[in-house]
């Protein structure tokens, strides 16, 4: 049995929570159905945001400190890219299904 390929997506998790640990939003893909409420939750000791990288997205969190929580409830299908601000290296999606 061969090892599992590197670098590839990987495909959506359904659920309704993100953790904000290591400097990585997990699960980096999630999938979800329209009139979901996704919360983001940071555990981590540095401040994190969740921020739609699209100009005028709808994901826009203050800076959250250790053990603060971002929620937003998805209403429209699509797929929704975000980062964190602080560290831009830091990406994931949410797939919204109706």
């Amino acid at each position: 049995m061969s090892p599992p390929s590197t670098g590839t997506p990987t495909a959506p998790v359904a659920g309704d929570a993100v953790a904000i640990k290591n400097f990585a939003f997990a699960p980096a893909a999630l999938k979800v159905r329209a009139g979901t409420t996704v919360t983001w939750t940071n555990q981590d000791s540095d401040p994190h945001t969740v921020t739609s990288t699209q100009p005028g997205g709808p994901l826009h969190s203050a800076a959250l400190t250790s053990h603060a929580t971002y929620s937003y409830r998805f209403t429209k299908p699509g797929t929704y890219a975000y980062l964190c601000t602080v560290h831009p290296f830091m990406t994931a999606t949410v797939e919204v299904t109706r």
